[in-house]
């Protein structure tokens, strides 16, 4: 038998990306040589791996210099229309060998590292994820900014540059730990800060009426700093725009509110500026209603529109005057995507630019405002929709507040025209919620002041049309939209699975190959786990894999009962031939979410009875995998024998992991929920494990009313289960410690997990029976 290819070896043979040249080899050595020597200050002597990375980071990144420069005069040149793709998150992950492949120079570097006796891989694991997202909603805008400059297309991702993205995950003694994501500590390579293009931004304040119109006077100016990074196109020589925006104090930060002696202090003070862009905000799916957060979200909005505004006016093609000064044509030029309600301030804020200072009449600006901006919708889920108290509002955006009053009085005297005498769907429409305190209703805000709304796939977009927004969608049904969401083959096949995208790529994909490849990613994996969590791994075990953020609507909880049931099953007949089976968990929760921490211990306690039960050896492992992140999807996903996509019909708005696993080959096991729909209908029903309860039946039962004790009477296997967790049989030294959990299962379920463990148990068998068959 021959000896097993190195990596190195390997990625050599790739036919797909062609054989390096030997004068880009010689020039990218020569480029890594001169960046060692004169960007980092280092010869071979001294240089540590980081200083390597770093060193082949900046000469990749050189190769998108010219590229960027001229896909940017282009626009200016063409004036084509320009999409702004406005994100709290964007989940970008490492860059470097995105990069290498979408400009086609990987073959070219691994043979120049490889002649200078490094390891490419090594390198590329020194790179720090840009964590600047929580999950589904940051990844997605990624993916857009990868796919759009794949297309050519003239757009720009606006964020923030988080100082610190999404904690990084510990897990100890079985619970979940935080740590701070201090991902610029060694540097950043690939963006550029472009202090030149520095924004005031305003906050507080008082709005005063003057002859020459409303002003908004005596507020306080944080900077906005944009540090840009280059998007590159799959091999088309588009180089587009990520812009990020830093938050810094101005010179005289509260210097003039203090005597020379408070001058230290006053300095000092330049952090309350600074924090608006110190931290992501760590929530998936859920609205923290906090001022510095609302600062985020007007920070990032007024920087853009400024920028947008400037570039709108300055570019050179299609109008006679150096300068524009009409807005007549700015909707035909710019398009703002607002990704969730969380940039919704975009409406106001441009209602402000163009009434207060550009001078528009109302009308006019309100017609500019709304054929400018669109809203995607992210969630259904109540706990996730914004609505920010109005005290605070006042206090924040003096200005705004008066012109969202005016939004909703213009919405609701149309709304009073159209259904005369309809008070309840006046009170049901209106962007101010009444109560204590009065709330602005962000989602009303975008829907009301966007031309099209879109769900982010085809049940989820029924959904906002028939429930969330039905009164919306009554009167302007022509604004709605769906949109699937989808993953960049670039980064979920090409980069993390190389092998699968050549088998694809050549004619005639010959199953066993496949199937060999298949077996080495899974070893591959199974090396990484046995290293990392020390635990022997039967690789020849169905790799069952569930990696998301924890949220109850998405149901760990299920896939644990299944575990404990087949734990159960290994332990009354111990004799009896199991398929084996390694269950990997990973995903953070939210820090302030405690049933999802408790999930985390749940899983890991689990975990520990199982492992270290010698009755279920390497028939069964549950794993924990920690700091879930897209440089460890990239690892687990194409290992992956199946893909648990499990949360209850209705509440996964999409869902792209779904896609990620199946793009690499991995079977689905889930549920009639967000794109798995449309997954299912492509790929064919019987190709999928599809079970549970439809959409129609969970609306049913929030009828008639879900009994969680009903299933437990009825279902001994569940009721085993429940009762080992309940009394302590994966906590032994702490025997009430899941109690929360049990509580909450059986009384008070919102996501419905025993109405669907039956279906799931029996779905779970089919994959037994299907994998002893050799299809998976």
């Amino acid at each position: 038998m021959s000896s097993p290819l190195s990596d190195h070896e390997k990625r050599k043979q790739i036919s797909v990306r062609g054989i390096a040249g030997l004068g880009d080899v010689v020039e990218i050595k020569k480029s890594f040589n001169r960046h060692l020597h004169f960007t980092l200050v280092k010869d071979r002597n001294v240089a540590t791996p980081r200083d390597y990375y770093f060193a082949l980071a900046h000469t990749v990144r050189d190769h998108l210099v010219g590229r960027w420069i001229r896909t940017q005069q282009y626009y200016y040149e063409k004036d084509p229309k320009r999409i702004h793709y406005l994100s709290l998150e964007f989940y970008m992950g490492r860059t470097l060998q995105n990069t290498m492949i979408n400009l086609g120079l990987q073959n070219a570097c691994d043979e120049a590292i490889y002649q200078l006796g490094l390891d490419i891989e090594e390198l590329e694991e020194i790179e720090e994820d840009a964590g600047l997202g929580n999950g589904g909603l940051g990844r997605l805008a990624a993916c857009f900014l990868d796919s759009m400059a794949s297309l050519g297309l003239a757009a720009y991702g606006y964020g923030i540059r988080y100082e610190f993205g999404i904690f990084n995950q510990k897990i100890s003694n079985g619970w979940q730990v935080e740590e701070a994501d201090d991902w610029l500590r060694y540097g950043n390579p690939w963006e550029k800060a472009r202090p030149e293009y520095m924004l005031p931004v305003h906050f507080y304040g008082r709005v005063e009426k003057t002859a020459e119109g409303v002003k908004w006077v005596d507020t306080q100016v944080v900077l906005a700093m944009p540090y840009d990074t280059p998007v590159p196109g799959f091999k088309n020589n588009t180089v587009n725009t990520m812009r990020l925006w830093s938050a810094k104090a101005p010179i005289d930060f509260n210097l003039q509110e203090f005597n020379v002696g408070d001058y230290i202090e006053a300095v000092l003070d330049r952090n309350l500026a600074e924090n608006i862009s110190r931290v992501l905000y760590p929530n998936d799916n859920f609205f923290e209603g906090k001022e510095l957060r609302l600062k985020q979200e007007y920070f990032v909005v007024a920087a853009t529109l400024q920028d947008i505004i400037r570039r709108f006016k300055s570019s050179k093609f299609g109008c006679r005057d150096p300068v524009r000064t009409s807005f007549e044509t700015f909707p035909e030029k710019v398009a703002i995507q607002l990704n969730d309600t969380h940039p919704a301030l975009a409406i106001p804020e441009l209602m402000r630019i163009l009434v207060d200072l550009e001078k528009l009449d109302w009308d006019k600006a309100w017609e500019v405002t709304r054929q400018t901006c669109a809203y995607t919708n992210h969630t259904v889920l109540p706990e996730a929709l914004e609505r920010w108290p109005i005290d605070l509002f006042e206090k924040l955006l003096p200005r705004h507040l008066q012109i969202i009053y005016e939004i909703n009085h213009l919405h609701l005297q149309r709304i009073a025209a159209m259904f005369p005498g309809d008070n309840d769907r006046l009170r049901r429409m209106s962007l101010i919620e009444e109560g204590d305190p009065k709330r602005i209703n962000m989602a009303h805000l975008c829907v009301v002041g966007s031309h099209a709304v879109n769900g982010v796939a085809r049940i989820h977009s029924e959904i906002v049309k028939n429930t969330v927004f039905k009164d919306f969608y009554e009167v302007e049904p022509e604004k709605f939209q769906n949109k699937t969401n989808g993953i960049t083959p670039r980064r979920w096949l090409l980069l993390c699975n190389p092998g699968l995208a050549d088998l694809i790529a050549e004619s005639g994909v010959m199953a066993r190959l496949g199937k060999t490849l298949f077996e080495e990613n899974k070893q591959k994996f199974a090396a990484y786990l046995e290293k990392e969590y020390e635990v022997k791994i039967n690789h020849e075990s169905i790799f069952d894999i569930h990696v998301k953020r924890i949220h109850e609507y998405k149901r760990q909880l299920l896939n644990v009962l299944h575990i404990i049931t087949f734990y159960n099953r290994i332990k009354k007949d111990p004799s009896k031939h199991f398929v084996p089976r390694t269950v990997i968990i990973g995903g953070k929760a939210a820090p302030g979410y405690h049933m999802a921490k408790m999930i985390i211990k749940l899983i890991t306690a689990v975990g520990q009875v199982v492992n270290n039960d010698p009755v279920v050896g390497d028939r069964l492992k549950v794993i924990y995998l920690e700091n879930y992140r897209v440089s460890l999807a990239e690892k687990v996903i194409p290992a992956a024998d199946l893909s648990e996509q499990i949360s209850t019909a209705g509440t996964e708005a999409s869902g792209t992991g779904n896609m990620k696993f199946m793009l690499n080959g991995a079977l689905t096991i889930g549920t009639m929920d967000g794109a798995n729909v449309e997954m299912a209908e492509e790929a064919g029903e019987e190709n999928l494990f599809i079970f549970g309860m439809r959409v129609e039946d969970v609306d049913a039962m929030d009828q008639t009313g879900y009994n969680a004790r009903e299933y437990y009477e009825r279902l001994p296997e569940l009721r085993q289960v429940i009762d080992q967790i309940q009394t302590g049989y994966f906590s032994p030294k702490e025997h009430e410690l899941f109690k929360d959990v049990v509580n909450m299962l059986m009384n008070h379920d919102r996501f419905k997990v025993f109405a669907d463990y039956e279906a799931y148990i029996t779905c779970q068998d089919r994959v037994n029976e299907l994998y002893k068959v050799g299809y998976v």
